[in-house]
């Protein structure tokens, strides 16, 4: 018998760990595909875009992938070279730019662009493992794989594809509610420290973590002491943000002047339903049919309100701590909008990406409604296609 318990055992192991090799491999083949799909796209559109007409001059594929160095990406490359020099560099976090930074000051300065380029995908890679995991726990293996699919072709994903935060954000973040869901309350304190320093909504990950103490309290509460050293790991989270506001406060005398320079994007703290109102009445009596601007509009509002249908979907779908962040970060982004500016939801098409657990609810919709996988399918990639040129052509659009 305890030979048969043994072999029993043994057993589990070996299929646990098919199991779980079974999903890395999943994931890492979506992951080479969805990144070979955008070398393609970039290709295709650079040299249709780019080159003169019968050109016969070869391309530098170096020059090719530094069409993706845009926006965003070069405030982080140029933080990372030479440090913050204007009050608006504060609004970047400086985790993403220290890490490149660290690894390109060995390699020297041709490497920023490539590390942050590496960086951002490696971490990519990472938040779908987890995402996988988190998803998997609820929905088992279908539903995460549709989740993982979802949100790699999500439209305005070519963000993970260049020297944007998002990904190493996503992977801290991730990393906190799966350590929270595992009662590892340490590592999920550091992970949510380490979010913290890399974008400001870092800290509301401190939400979710109270939620999971509250969910699990039968095990938390049991007395003071344990309670104790149960909350003590959530002080990691804050703390991140603590020591950038420290640095700020040394380097400007402002110590929440990466919050203060938001100004310059037109940003002004308002009531939840400010900008989804202004962006309505914008789009009907504001803005004409066919203008540069109703697009935006269109895009911004229609990922605020689908993430926000979601949200309300996936209340009883995945685990409250998931859907509290979730309801955080919307509201996060909701009580500062762009009120004064011709899009008053900018960048939503964007920063929705950071709700990844609402592509777990996604994914169960679209398991159970096979038609809407379908459109979704075809939809997502579409206009992830068309956006990705947009951003890399350097035409303003998320």
């Amino acid at each position: 018998m305890r030979d048969l318990a043994v072999l029993l055992t043994g057993g589990s192991c070996l299929w646990w760990f098919l199991m779980k090799f079974s999903a890395i491999l999943r994931t890492l083949w979506l992951f080479v595909l969805t990144r070979v799909l955008l070398v393609i796209v970039t290709y295709v559109g650079y040299i249709l875009l780019n080159t003169p007409r019968d050109s016969t001059q070869a391309v530098k594929l170096e020059d090719m992938l530094m069409v993706w160095a845009r926006w965003d990406a070069l405030n982080f490359l140029r933080i990372a070279q030479h440090g913050y020099q204007v009050p608006t560099d504060f609004a970047f976090f400086p985790f993403f730019p220290l890490l490149i930074a660290s690894i390109s000051q060995y390699l020297g300065p041709w490497s920023y662009w490539l590390v942050g380029f590496m960086l951002s995908n490696l971490a990519l890679f990472g938040t779908l493992l987890l995402l996988y995991q988190l998803a998997a726990d609820i929905g088992g293996e279908k539903v995460a794989c549709k989740a993982q699919l979802l949100f790699c072709i999500f439209p305005t994903s070519f963000y993970f594809f260049t020297a944007y935060n998002e990904t190493l954000f996503l992977f801290f973040a991730l990393g906190t509610l799966l350590a929270l869901r595992r009662h590892h309350w340490w590592t999920a304190g550091l992970l949510g420290c380490l979010a913290a320093l890399t974008r400001s909504v870092g800290l509301m990950l401190v939400f979710p973590f109270l939620v999971e103490l509250w969910l699990q309290k039968d095990r938390v509460a049991i007395n003071k002491r344990t309670l104790f050293f149960c909350l003590l790991p959530m002080l990691l989270i804050p703390l991140g943000t603590a020591l950038y506001s420290l640095y700020c406060w040394y380097s400007t005398g402002d110590p929440i002047i990466f919050a203060t320079v938001q100004e310059n994007w037109s940003r002004r703290s308002a009531w939840p339903w400010a900008g989804i109102a202004s962006a309505i009445y914008d789009l009907i009596w504001e803005q004409p049919f066919g203008s540069f601007y109703q697009a935006h509009i269109l895009l911004d509002l229609g990922a605020t309100l689908s993430f926000l249908a979601l949200l309300l979907a996936g209340w009883r779908r995945i685990r409250l701590s998931y859907s509290i962040y979730n309801l955080i970060l919307l509201l996060f982004c909701l009580v500062n909008p762009s009120l004064t500016h011709a899009d008053p939801l900018i960048s939503m098409q964007r920063l929705v990406l950071e709700e990844a657990p609402a592509f777990i609810t996604l994914g169960f919709l679209c398991i159970e409604h096979p038609r809407l996988d379908k459109a979704l399918q075809v939809f997502f990639a579409a206009l992830l296609v068309t956006l990705s040129m947009i951003f890399y052509m350097n035409s303003w659009m998320v």
